[in-house]
């Protein structure tokens, strides 16, 4: 009776393991899968969320188009820690602030974004820039550094 019971508990608890183990590997993604290179947006909105969570930090934009319609835009940046290194600190951005930014759209979701760039309204210097979907050291897709 033991040795019926310990052999589908040991493969119950070695598929759990390997579930655990797979399923973070399986949620991190390369740029292609969800945003595309060709679809470029600048648009100005009102910040309502930063979130400062790993892998990727994510900031939530209320933009107002052309037919009045309000759509809130997520968009992915590169990881907290990456963010610092670079002098934004949690207090550089919040709710609330005017401002415009770059990114590439998302494939599926029109209001998804890989961001680029991100300037407060007034101000003339991007309190982010990022690389977008080439290698480190290349121009980006629209020729800037």
């Amino acid at each position: 009776m033991r040795t019926k019971l310990g052999i589908p508990a040991a493969a119950l608890g070695l598929l759990c393991a390997l579930c655990s183990t797979t399923v973070p590997a399986r949620a991190h993604h390369g740029f292609d899968t969800e945003y595309d290179a060709k679809k470029k947006v600048k648009l100005t909105g009102v910040v309502t969320q930063v979130a400062w969570t790993n892998p990727h930090m994510r900031v939530y934009i209320d933009v107002k188009g052309p037919d009045g319609k309000v759509t809130n835009w997520n968009l992915e940046l590169t990881s907290p820690n990456r963010i610092r290194r670079q002098g934004w600190g949690p207090n550089d951005l919040l709710p609330g602030e005017e401002v415009i930014f770059e990114g590439y759209g998302g494939k599926v979701v029109e209001s998804r974004g890989s961001l680029l760039s991100i300037t407060k309204v007034g101000e003339n210097v991007p309190l982010f820039e990022e690389g977008g979907p080439e290698t480190a050291g290349q121009q980006r897709p629209d020729g800037l550094r």
